[in-house]
């Protein structure tokens, strides 16, 4: 792999270029999104003054492929030579996609390696054996269904934008996306024209973002630093309909929708086709495809505990649905369903427990959309769930649920970056079978650790859903040590 810089950066050689320190650089950029998310949703609800936020003119510099060129700073009109090199990275690698995956793979799997740290607390140094790796690849390229950018105005022009974290206060302009969907690369010009094209639209927006579908289907969103008014809402509508899209506008505490604020995903999966609403604003996977491979392996897992013997193949990926279980089955952070709705056929019946309730009630309508029948959602964390389970708990939002009822023997747990933490842990450690979604392999190996005395690693997966960057989805299956397994 080589590095890829912004217009005025000085290129390096292949042989000076190493991988693992592109992954280190390039995970830098997602602390900045993540910073302009969180100041996005502040601005959004009124708990922030982003005004401040500078969003005309200032200096800009555009992503395309390594060379030394000139760079304008506003407030002037000469041009000056720089060579700052930019971390900001939207290109695909097809060359070295594979070389990239396996540094990450490597690194994934040294978490759960041995270590002599005198800081560590005690056995969490120990080696937990893995098996081989199941290695589910992404496509190439426009593998992301989303995609968030900041519009950024000099003149009578404007441009999409992300940001560096060498230079955060400078936006680099992104003129195409290989990474996003063919939809969203479609849009990104369309959009840019209509924008250009009036004042009405064009005025103080700071930020669009996109959702599509594997078939095409699209919404755009579109964030402002003003009221938006009804000549806003007849230009937009004006737009939507040559697009074709669904357009939602937002301002502080104002949201206007054209259209619908949702788009309806199908996924496929073993000759399934799964019906998904995605909510605006509302978290969905990114990269489709790696969701269906993690979707059929999630299932898989919870009935074969040997990937060899499991009719998954990774390089062929045959259609062959697992076997039915005859017991239940119990899913913590559940989400909009995204897992609940595959799994659920597997099982006799499926408890699925998540506290947001927007996302109950979302996972609620996808469920009903697919025919599911057999799954309780109850808006519960981990923690009341115990209680309830264990001390007999009552709560409002458990009514018409019999816990009782359950023979839950196996667990899938999707948690947030920072994993389960010993609470959760140490509930899951009842369940014969624990299938565990993790999208941050350290906090993966520190749960696994704290596992190790009840359950070992039958089966390790990583998922690439985020291609060309440090980031990579494991799924591990733990099976209780003494055959309790539930089946």
């Amino acid at each position: 792999g080589r590095p890829h810089y912004c217009e005025h950066a000085a290129p390096r050689t292949r042989d000076a270029w190493d991988v693992g320190s592109a992954l280190t650089m390039r995970a830098q950029v997602h602390v900045r999104a993540a910073t302009l998310r969180a100041s996005t949703a502040r601005f959004l609800s009124g708990s922030s003054n982003p005004a401040a936020a500078d969003c005309g003119g200032g200096v800009r510099r555009r992503f395309t492929a390594p060379a030394a060129r000139p760079r304008r700073r506003s407030g002037g009109n000469h041009w000056q030579w720089q060579t700052t090199r930019a971390r900001l990275d939207v290109a695909v690698r097809p060359e070295t996609y594979r070389e990239e995956l396996d540094a990450k793979i490597e690194r994934a799997r040294a978490h759960f390696a041995a270590s002599s740290s005198s800081s560590s607390s005690v056995g969490s140094t120990r080696e937990v054996p893995l098996p081989e790796t199941e290695v589910f690849e992404s496509a190439r390229s426009h593998f992301r269904m989303r995609a968030e950018f900041r519009v950024w105005h000099e003149g009578e022009k404007s441009f999409l934008a992300m940001f560096d974290s060498d230079d955060p206060k400078t936006p680099v302009e992104v003129p195409s996306f290989p990474m996003g969907s063919e939809k969203i690369n479609e849009l990104m010009p369309k959009l840019l024209a209509e924008i250009e094209a009036s004042e009405t639209l064009r005025k103080k927006l700071f930020q669009v973002n996109f959702l599509t579908t594997v078939k095409g289907e699209a919404m755009i969103s579109m964030l402002y630093h003003r009221r938006l008014t009804e000549e806003w809402e007849a230009q937009a509508e004006a737009m939507r309909h040559r697009l074709g899209v669904s357009i939602v506008g937002r301002s502080r505490k104002q949201k206007v929708i054209l259209g619908v604020d949702f788009v309806r995903e199908e996924l496929v999966v073993d000759g399934a086709p799964l019906q998904y609403k995605q909510l605006e604003g509302g978290f969905t996977q990114p990269n489709a495809g790696i969701s269906v491979q993690m979707l059929r392996w999630a299932k898989n897992a919870a009935v074969y505990d040997d990937a060899a013997i499991s009719a998954i193949d990774a390089g062929t990926n045959p259609s062959v649905t697992p076997e039915r279980r005859d017991d239940d089955f119990l899913e913590l952070y559940c989400g909009n369903g995204n897992f609940t709705v595959a799994m659920a056929p597997m099982f006799r019946r499926v408890l699925a427990t998540e506290v947001s309730k927007v996302s109950v009630a979302a996972a609620k309508e996808n469920l009903v959309a697919n025919g599911v029948a057999n799954v309780d959602v109850v808006r519960l964390s981990s923690e009341e769930l115990t209680r309830a389970l264990d001390e007999g708990k009552t709560f409002e939002r458990l009514a018409g649920v019999d816990l009782s009822e359950f023979e839950l023997k196996t667990v899938l747990v999707d948690p947030p970056r920072a994993g389960m933490g010993p609470e959760v842990t140490k509930f899951v450690s009842r369940f014969g079978r624990i299938v565990y979604i993790s999208c941050n392999p350290q906090t993966l190996a520190e749960d696994v650790r704290a596992l190790a005395l009840t359950h070992e690693v039958r089966r390790f997966a990583v998922f690439d859903q985020f291609p060309y960057t440090p980031h990579l989805e494991c799924g591990a299956l733990l099976v209780a040590k003494d055959g309790s397994s539930g089946g």
